[in-house]
């Protein structure tokens, strides 16, 4: 049995050409879980205030 899928490139496989460094996006999902950490955070407070 052959598995060999390379002929089901899509537009995704090459989007991932531009991607930018594994260090920028990284940064980026950093950034984007603290802003929403602290979005709990300020949610958890209002919840404790009542």
């Amino acid at each position: 049995m052959n598995l060999d899928i390379f002929w089901l490139k899509g537009d995704a496989l090459e989007e991932s050409a531009n991607l930018p460094a594994p260090e920028i996006i990284a940064a980026d999902i950093t950034a984007d879980l603290e802003a929403a950490l602290e979005q709990f955070a300020s949610i958890a407070e209002e919840l404790n205030a009542k």
